[in-house]
This record gives C-alpha cells, sequence and structure tokens, in this order.
C-alpha cells in the first residue's frame, strides 16, 4: 500500500492525576502487574471474537498550530467495523471532519469541508492495512490498536511497565483504571468491570513528541451485534462534485 505521509487528527488525551502512590498495585519482580495483564487480555478477547460492532467517540486532543504552539480541540467519532476487512471512521467536531473508508481493497480519505477525496489501493486483511498505514505514513488512528484481530498483542508490544490503578466509574459504567508504559508513550485505559470487558476510556502522552501532546477518547453507545450496512456500505461513493487530489494532501486539507 503506497500513501504519502500523512498528518491526521487523533481522538486521544491524557489527564493527569495524582494519586498516592499506595493507591498503585505495582509488580514486585517485573514491572508489569499480571493483573493488570490479565484485564488487558479480557478486553482484547471480547473485541478480537467480536465479527462487528459500532461505538462513539468523544475526544480531547492537542494539535500543534503553525505557531508552534498546542491548541485543544474537542473531537467526536463514530466508527463501524466488519471483520475481517470492513471499517468506517468519521470524525468531527472542533476536530477537521474528515470520513475514512476501507472496503477490503482500497482506502479512501474524504474531507467534506473542502470536497476533496483520495482513494488507493490496501491489502486484502485489517490488520495489514492498520499496519501498512502507521509504518508507511505515521498516520496513527489512536483507536487502531482496538481494531486488529489481536488488540492484546499490539498493546503489549514493548510494554516495560503496567499497573491497576484502582476503580472508576466513566459515564456511569463501573471500570478498572490500568496506566502503562511503551516506547515513546504513556498510556491508561478503562475497562468495563461487566463480563464484557469493553475500553471506556483510553488516555495518552507521546513522550517521544516535543511537548509532549496529550489526547483522550471516550467510548460510549458499544453495540456489538448491531446492523450493518452491506459490504457496499463501506465503499466509497464519491459526491458530486469534488475534487481528486493526492491521499496526504486530503488529511492536510481537512486541518484548520
Amino acid at each position: 500500500m503506497k500513501i504519502s505521509r500523512l498528518i491526521i487528527t487523533s481522538l486521544l488525551a491524557c489527564s493527569a492525576a495524582f494519586m498516592p502512590m499506595s493507591g498503585l498495585r505495582a509488580a514486585t519482580s517485573s514491572r508489569i502487574d499480571p493483573q493488570a495483564l490479565a484485564l488487558l487480555k479480557r478486553m482484547s478477547t471480547t473485541l478480537g471474537s467480536t465479527k462487528s460492532f459500532t461505538c462513539r467517540t468523544e475526544g480531547i486532543l492537542e494539535l500543534p498550530a503553525v505557531t508552534g504552539q498546542f491548541v485543544t480541540f474537542f473531537a467526536t467519532g463514530e466508527i463501524s467495523l466488519k471483520r475481517p476487512n470492513k471499517l468506517m471512521i468519521r470524525i468531527g467536531g472542533d476536530a477537521p471532519h474528515f470520513d475514512f473508508y476501507y472496503d477490503g481493497s482500497s482506502v479512501s480519505a474524504y474531507a467534506p469541508g473542502t470536497k476533496v477525496y483520495s482513494t488507493l489501493k490496501a491489502p486484502p486483511t485489517m490488520d495489514a492495512m492498520l499496519t501498512g498505514l502507521k509504518a508507511e505514513t505515521g498516520m496513527r488512528f489512536p483507536t487502531a490498536p482496538l481494531l486488529y484481530s489481536d488488540p492484546y498483542a499490539v498493546l503489549t508490544r514493548g510494554l516495560f511497565s503496567g499497573v491497576v490503578v484502582g476503580s472508576d466509574v466513566v459515564d456511569g459504567v463501573k471500570c478498572t483504571h490500568l496506566a502503562f508504559r511503551s516506547p515513546g508513550v504513556n498510556w491508561e485505559i478503562w475497562i468495563e468491570s461487566s463480563s464484557r470487558a469493553l475500553p471506556r476510556r483510553l488516555a495518552t502522552t507521546f513522550t517521544d513528541r516535543p511537548n509532549f501532546p496529550r489526547m483522550m477518547i471516550t467510548f460510549s453507545s458499544w453495540n456489538l451485534n448491531p446492523w450493518l450496512l452491506c459490504d457496499s456500505g463501506f465503499v466509497f461513493h464519491k459526491p458530486a462534485k469534488v475534487q481528486e487530489i493526492p491521499f496526504g494532501s486530503v488529511l492536510k486539507s481537512a486541518k484548520r
């Protein structure tokens, strides 16, 4: 999959929290608490074994302005996934509006505000598409690790610390709050305490970027047995009076 380098909005932020160290259940011999990994694994099993799902997102993100100062945006999103190779993501709110389609053979980017689009060939599996998108372009969907067939394998790659922070409530749902560190990123996840073990909040700080930008996303309206459109519903249909431009330029045009 040949895609130009992309600059795309993310939907995560991290809220700094100060709590006593006694509130953290740290590992003894290693720096990764086995209970934190077990909870992460249970969430991964739920998502990876689900043939399709939909959810809504609300996020806070920090993006660099032309002056170099990081400014804060509030974004909304919708995700529709149908395994093994169908995905549609819509981003809106304060963030530049942007639609992403993957139909199993191509990826399409569409910026409705500027009426430009691009469509390119893509690998035939979700995992290969997501990996290629990041490796070749630097594009990071903050929700991407949750979209793989095995989220656990992606989330634990390079992991060198992990703790169970404690119990919390996100939008009225009881959750377990976990915190992890990987090369270049500190991240936290709030997982439902129910048998579904769905993610309810995800936060990260990019420690490998200037000014350590932070992002946060909250998940709601999870549906693990949705009525989704047929496969053609994941195909980008070009609206009238839109211009085709290079893939990376579509994303740049969506920026403010």
